[in-house]
């Protein structure tokens, strides 16, 4: 088993467990995701899976943006009881690892729309990244309604950081253009390393832990967090303000 599937397989655990001591009432409390609640969230972690598992299960969204499916998909599971998706993520998320482990050194172009163009063996940092922010930033506080999030360690940090590395430059390709010029992101701490996000000059660097660098870049919270630091030039820290990856 890789690192990746390790890390996405302790994830679901971690999940499994949240999910097993909620009351009714938790899952139907706001996340931090707007306009989603607990079980959507849930129900969409799920609904990713049965993408690499058996796409049919999901509805046609051709021609949508990543974002819009997304909200497709969650509205089409609405009408299941908290028991029902809970099911439903705990059986496709044991399937969906045994597909992704077999991405592992597959070199094969995939296209994902506006998310960007990645290398087969890419794919499962996605749902590293998907699980890592949705359960520490939108099931638990500040964001979310729970408390005692599972750990953030160099486990689960690293594969998360592996799909933003991957990630933005395609997903900020428009602002990077503009700028002309990179900017540096110095993680320090646990999964401590250095993401360069454009070419030629830096003209920003930022300096802060991996999760709250992970917090900032999915605008989730501001470049302001405790222990951060922030210089540059007026346009290489606007364009910083600008990024996102999903």
């Amino acid at each position: 088993m890789t690192k990746t599937i390790e890390a996405l397989a302790a994830d679901r655990l971690a999940l499994l467990d949240i999910c097993a001591r909620l009351e009714e009432a938790d899952w139907k409390s706001d996340s931090g995701c707007p306009g989603w609640s607990v079980q959507d969230v849930v129900a969409h972690m799920g609904a990713l899976f049965w993408a690499v598992v058996d796409p049919t299960q999901l509805p046609d969204v051709t021609g949508l943006l990543t974002e819009q499916a997304q909200e497709a998909y969650v509205e089409s599971r609405r009408g299941l009881s908290s028991a029902q998706v809970l099911a439903d993520y705990a059986s496709v998320s044991a399937q969906a690892l045994e597909v992704l482990a077999t991405f592992d050194g597959q070199d094969a172009a995939v296209p994902l729309g506006d998310l960007g163009t990645y290398a087969l063996s890419v794919i499962p940092t996605a749902y590293n990244f998907d699980h890592y922010v949705h359960i520490r930033a939108d099931l638990f506080a500040p964001r979310g309604p729970l408390v005692g999030p599972p750990p953030s360690d160099e486990l689960r940090l690293a594969p998360a950081l592996d799909w933003v590395q991957a990630a933005l430059p395609q997903q900020n390709a428009d602002v990077l253009s503009a700028l002309g010029g990179a900017i540096e992101f110095a993680l320090q701490g646990i999964a401590a390393r250095t993401i360069t996000a454009g070419t030629g000059e830096v003209r920003a660097r930022v300096s802060c832990g991996a999760p709250e660098f992970l917090r900032s870049i999915t605008q989730r919270a501001t470049w302001q967090e405790p222990g951060m630091t922030f210089t540059g030039d007026d346009a290489g820290l606007e364009a910083a303000r600008q990024l996102k990856v999903f």
